[in-house]
């Protein structure tokens, strides 16, 4: 099973079968991982927003192009210390002609306040712009999500504009190279 690791976490992108499973059965997705059971606290809208990552673009893409999953998929965040599930991060897919992809994330809602959002987003963060290819990452979160916006912050990303109640914000390889940002966690 593939996946990147910092200090306190352990980050899995989901394969095709593995998205699957986890819909169908929790409980035997979490024990095809080798995790221990996880009881996800997530808002409402958060969860009807994750089902439809899924059904409109984590199944599909990750079927489509089985060999660059990893842009497309949910990538579970998971506490070594426990080695259970406290949250998902996930690309917008491989980079764009420009070599741009956008990026989201959520910390199960116990779970929050102790930095895993910005350690799992430094940690994918350094995986993609290991990547040539891979030239910015745009990102947005709700005008009344303060936490999230000092995540952002926190890992280099820059705010762009305003729109529809929603911040946008970017990050460039070269603004971190530039800014002397230490994506190392």
């Amino acid at each position: 099973m593939y996946n990147i690791q910092s200090t306190r976490l352990k980050l899995i992108p989901l394969t095709h079968h593995q998205l699957l499973l986890s819909v169908n059965n929790w409980s035997k997705f979490e024990q095809n991982l080798d995790l221990n059971p996880s009881t996800p606290l997530v808002d409402k809208a958060f969860k009807i927003e994750m089902i439809e990552a899924m059904h409109k673009y984590w199944l599909p893409n990750t079927l489509a192009y089985p060999d660059l999953y990893c842009w497309y998929t949910n990538w579970q965040i998971v506490l070594k210390s426990t080695n259970s599930i406290i949250g998902t991060i996930g690309l917008g897919g491989y980079p764009d002609d420009y070599g741009s992809t956008s990026i989201g994330y959520m910390i199960y809602k116990d779970k929050q306040g102790n930095g895993y959002a910005t350690e799992a987003l430094t940690t994918v963060l350094n995986w993609g712009f290991a990547f040539s290819i891979l030239k910015k990452v745009n990102a947005d979160t709700q005008s009344s999500n303060k936490a999230s916006q000092r995540v952002l912050l926190k890992t280099g990303f820059k705010y762009t504009h305003t729109e529809g109640g929603a911040l946008y914000y970017e990050v460039t390889k070269d603004r971190i190279a530039q800014n002397n940002v230490s994506l190392t966690y």
